[in-house]
């Protein structure tokens, strides 16, 4: 039996406003013909299939495509829901997709047997999944006035520990039965879609905080020691938990931002041999080329003119840090690529004599800032207490948290 992880899909992502469906097109396809080549029997989709809780038709196209030609090349499907994904419109059509043997868990349910999937071939059960859905702060924490965001938290880890807790007793049990009635060492599969201690980020990558604070952050502990792999969903750059093999994120198929641009990205082969477990990575290509450049005019010329001679078709993000203040930057930049296939999807300008006479780059836009960093500039255009900044910024992360949970697909 071989099982392939992947996740963070992020179907209908732009950056900075370039649409990227080719190269989703792209990797889809890549991932056909490696369930194929690699007689993969099983593929677990970890949560954040789509970009935003509302994807775009093409969007849907491609997700519901890929299934059907996925479900032809091997034997199941498990997909979760992830903290970008509407729970309600995954679980729309989780009873059509059944037919396909594509078993979707969009949401939490108050029956939590719904979370265990007995997966079978030719009417014998091989694998149990303990398929995770992202869970919501309402799923697992009763709230309570007065709490502190330290408090919540605390109870928000205690809650996820729990709840994996009680699907993976479901699971044993299965486990036991399937041992005693077919005489098969079924092996139990989790999948979350979460933040784990220690795990890595970095910048520009689009990974959105889950809770308010660290301290929902869980340890591999967290998991039971029943579960044989644990295939895990949210963080973009392929890693281990806590130095596991048998606790990893496979990360994102394409770099979401320049800060990944030199990131290798890849899906997880599980092959199950005579009762062993072998794991393997299959590292993806790379469908578009992104490449930051930084330094001043002449070294930004340099860099381009270097990527010409490679015939390039790169997207270019540029950092202007040169003294010199050029009323013309963008233009003499744009000049240089001009006759080629490379695109700039971004400029910023920082330059130092405007950081140091307005403290602030007289080109910014909102693309250079998140939702924290204006709540901030408000704080200080309000001139309020710096005592009080800390308190005032948790309350609104919490605020903007629950806004961007909210499932607007739900009735």
């Amino acid at each position: 039996m071989k099982i392939l992880h992947t996740s963070d899909w992020h179907l209908g992502r732009t950056l900075y406003g370039r649409k990227r469906y080719t190269e989703y097109e792209a990797f889809l396809e890549w991932l056909i013909e490696q369930i194929k080549i690699k007689g993969v029997d099983i593929l677990l989709i970890a949560g954040d299939i789509f970009d935003t809780s509302m994807p775009s038709n093409y969007a849907q196209e491609l997700y519901y495509g890929f299934l059907c030609n996925a479900s032809n090349c091997c034997s199941h499907i498990v997909v979760i829901s992830g903290n970008h994904d509407s729970p309600s419109f995954l679980d729309a059509s989780k009873e059509l997709l059944k037919t396909l043997n594509v078993h979707v868990v969009g949401s939490m349910s108050s029956k939590i047997d719904n979370e265990v999937i007995v997966l079978k071939k030719a009417n014998t059960p091989e694998c149990i999944v303990c398929a995770v859905p992202y869970l919501r702060d309402k799923d697992i924490r009763i709230a309570e006035a007065g709490e502190s965001i330290d408090e919540k938290n605390i109870k928000l880890a205690i809650g996820i520990q729990k709840h994996y807790e009680s699907v993976c007793n479901i699971a044993l049990k299965k486990q036991i039965h399937i041992k005693e009635k077919y005489d098969v060492n079924a092996p139990i599969i989790g999948m979350g879609h979460l933040f784990a201690a220690g795990g890595r980020t970095v910048q520009g990558d689009g990974v959105r905080e889950l809770y308010v604070g660290s301290l929902a952050h869980v340890s591999k502990d967290v998991f039971p020691k029943c579960i044989d792999y644990m295939a895990l969903g949210h963080l973009h750059v392929p890693q281990k938990v806590g130095g596991s093999t048998f606790c990893q994120y496979s990360g994102s198929p394409l770099a979401m931002g320049f800060g990944e641009a030199n990131n290798t990205k890849k899906v997880i082969l599980l092959d199950f041999k005579n009762n062993e477990m072998l794991i393997s990575d299959v590292e993806i290509p790379c469908f578009q080329k992104l490449v930051s450049i930084t330094g001043d005019l002449q070294e930004i010329v340099t860099r381009i003119e270097e990527l010409k001679l490679k015939n390039s078709n790169a997207w270019l993000e540029i950092e202007y840090t040169g003294t010199e203040i050029l009323p013309d930057l963008k233009n003499q930049i744009e000049s240089e690529t001009n006759d080629t296939e490379m695109e700039i999807r971004r400029i910023k300008n920082t330059r130092i004599i405007d950081k140091v006479l307005n403290r602030t780059n007289i080109d910014e836009t909102l693309d250079d800032l998140d939702v924290n960093d204006v709540f901030m500039r408000c704080l200080e255009a309000n001139e309020v207490d710096e005592d009080k900044k800390e308190e005032f910024l948790a309350q609104y992360k919490e605020i903007v948290k629950l806004i961007k949970e909210e499932d607007i697909n739900a009735e």
